[in-house]
């Protein structure tokens, strides 16, 4: 299959080329600068130049593509907008041609009460609730589209927790909440198999392991200085992503493992994270 790709140089984008590349697919991928580019060159997929908001260049080259994934995110007041754009644009280049694999985000679901799956009521803190309205758009468009949402990704030294979670280790309240975590390289074989999942199919992207805040602070410290916050001083030191990262969550992979075959291999976040 020849697969299309916003984000592909990014933390999740890389390992998501090397898993399409692994499955056999020829990868072409937006590349929004000559960094970029030399990355994706690298992975051995084809750089094509412009950013989220070239519309016509993004429908150009879904048009020439059997598959596409959007993985990019733009960020700034315009997210919601420029993401919904975007999305519109790759659907229409694509048409009913081959899968349209959208991301998304378990943030949306909120505080789940214990274990939950997609199905789950949404209930998105400020920071995401933009995106329940575009996906539902995106997958009511037709043609072939399939909803993706990842947890919070970890591994491979980068990502939320890396750019948040630096000594002193912020422990935001007292640290009972569940994060529902996956690994960078188990998401992007998700994002693989998902190009074969069936129309308007939605999956969680977590491994079921669903970790109490505290453990996480604890490994990423590694007997280090712990910064204990409340959630305002969260806000303060982090800005507004700090309620996301204070949510409850507990999610099930089970969809994706019956419906797809995925099976996470990254188990053991605790030990990952301690590096």
């Amino acid at each position: 299959m020849k697969v299309f790709l916003t984000g592909g140089s990014g933390y999740v984008g890389r390992p998501t080329v090397r898993a399409l590349r692994r499955h056999g697919h020829e990868v072409s991928a937006l590349a929004r600068s000559d960094a970029s580019a030399r990355v994706l060159t690298e992975l051995g997929a084809t750089p094509v130049a412009g950013d989220l908001t070239a519309t016509d260049v993004l429908r150009e080259a879904a048009a020439a593509a059997d598959g596409v994934i959007h993985l990019g995110q733009h960020y700034g007041d315009d997210t919601a907008e420029v993401d919904l754009a975007a999305a519109e644009a790759l659907q229409e280049g694509l048409g009913d041609r081959g899968p349209y694999v959208h991301t998304g985000g378990v943030w949306v679901y909120g505080d789940t009460a214990g274990v939950v799956d997609e199905d789950a009521p949404q209930n998105p803190p400020p920071i995401t609730a933009w995106r329940r309205a575009n996906e539902e758009r995106v997958l009511s468009h037709g043609g072939h589209p399939v909803l993706v949402m990842p947890g919070l990704v970890y591994g491979l030294g980068g990502g939320l927790i890396e750019t948040f979670f630096r000594t002193p280790v912020p422990l935001i309240g007292d640290g009972s909440n569940h994060w529902a975590l996956v690994h960078a390289s188990d998401i992007a074989e998700l994002y693989a198999l998902a190009l074969g999942a069936p129309a308007k199919s939605v999956y969680a992207g977590v491994s079921g392991q669903n970790v109490p805040l505290a453990d996480i602070v604890s490994a990423l410290a590694a007997g280090g200085p712990i910064a204990r916050l409340t959630l305002a001083e969260a806000v303060e030191r982090m800005g507004p992503i700090a309620e996301a990262f204070a949510l409850d969550q507990q999610l099930t992979p089970a969809r994706a493992q019956r419906e797809l075959g995925w099976t996470p291999r990254h188990l053991d976040a605790l030990r990952e994270l301690r590096g």
